[in-house]
């Protein structure tokens, strides 16, 4: 049968980023973007859809994840807002030992993570909330090693959707555009009250020429009873410190 993107390029491209990606895994990620494309001719779940740009844009892009956040053995992550999976289902692919939630706020998509993540044969625990919700509930609270986001959201806002969900000691890894140096300065207060640290911003260039910037936050003390705060409140009023 005929793949749909080039696994040998998706391998030669992740070997040069430092993760190696085995045949299995190679088979999954041709499967992801043949479930993908078949969806995405009934729904809008992503405007990238010719294969070369899949694998660099979607695939190589989230992986890149693991190039800075040192994920440990059996770690419980969390992907906020994660649209059509990204950077949680790669991220799985390569790191099956990982605890995954994925978590949408638009029931159509979480239909499909729950149909991507069976055909890809992972147990991911699929969710259907707004991230200001989730981050209030017992067994979600503060509960996962790490915390993801691909989305376009300011890194202030963002960091309150996310922060509420990393334990102590844990991690928010923001993956934003190339050039997030302004942005970082306008959260820092906010990540300061949300309990977190900012430990590392890394410029990850891509194939195609495109940059990412993965930003490292710490989460180093609990978070206040107070935050997240219901989604309108986090939008008219940033958190800025005061």
């Amino acid at each position: 049968m005929d793949k749909v993107i080039d696994t040998a390029q998706l391998k030669a491209y992740a070997d040069g980023i430092g993760v190696a990606l085995e045949e299995g895994m190679l088979g999954q990620f041709d499967r992801y973007a043949e479930i993908l494309l078949d969806w995405n001719s009934r729904m809008n779940l992503t405007a990238i859809t010719k294969p070369e740009e899949m694998v660099v844009k979607h695939f190589v892009d989230s992986l890149t994840l693991l190039t800075v956040l040192k994920v440990p053995q059996g770690a419980k992550g969390i992907d906020v807002g994660t649209g059509a999976g990204f950077p949680g289902v790669p991220v799985k692919i390569a790191r099956p030992d990982v605890q995954l939630t994925l978590l949408d706020s638009l029931n159509k998509r979480v239909n499909f993570l729950q149909a991507l993540s069976q055909a890809l044969g992972q147990e991911n625990l699929c969710l259907h909330a707004r991230a200001e919700e989730a981050g209030r509930r017992d067994g979600m609270r503060e509960q996962y090693d790490f915390a993801t986001a691909r989305a376009v959201a300011h890194l202030r806002e963002l960091s309150e959707y996310c922060l509420p969900f990393v334990r102590a000691g844990g991690y928010f890894a923001a993956m934003k555009s190339g050039q997030a140096e302004q942005e970082l300065e306008e959260a820092k207060a906010a990540i300061r009250l949300l309990g977190g640290k900012v430990e590392q911003v890394e410029k990850m260039p891509l194939p195609d020429g495109s940059g990412r910037s993965i930003i490292l936050i710490k989460k180093i003390s609990q978070i206040s009873s107070k935050y997240p705060r219901p989604s309108a409140k986090i939008a008219k009023f940033p958190l800025n410190g005061g």
